[in-house]
């Protein structure tokens, strides 16, 4: 399906316009000057973890211990981020080194 220049412009606009929705609604909903409410200090501690519990679950949901290479590049990636993340502290690292580790074990070992 094709889009005609016209839908391609419109779309374009719909993701710019989106964007700077959600860059600049907090700055007008939460001004400098005053102080940020308590529940939203509260998701800013706690979503955080939320969400990489959810991504950690969500790459382990179609890993089978019990058919094919069990999981083992998986768990081997994971290790190797969870390592570098704890010995540098930077997660640009921490990612790009357990993709690294992930598709050499696919495409060459496994």
């Amino acid at each position: 399906m094709t889009m005609s220049v016209t839908q391609q412009i419109i779309m374009i606009a719909m993701v710019v316009l989106g964007t700077m929705i959600t860059r600049f609604l907090p700055f007008l909903f939460f001004p400098a000057g005053k102080p940020t409410p308590k529940y939203i200090q509260y998701l800013g501690r706690v979503l955080p973890a939320a969400v990489l519990g959810l991504l950690v679950i969500y790459c382990f949901k179609d890993v089978s211990v019990f058919a094919g290479n069990r999981g083992i590049p998986e768990f081997l990636s994971v290790a190797v981020v969870a390592f570098l993340h704890v010995w540098k502290r930077q997660m640009l690292l921490s990612i790009a080194g357990g993709t690294i580790v992930y598709m050499f074990l696919v495409q060459l070992i496994f």
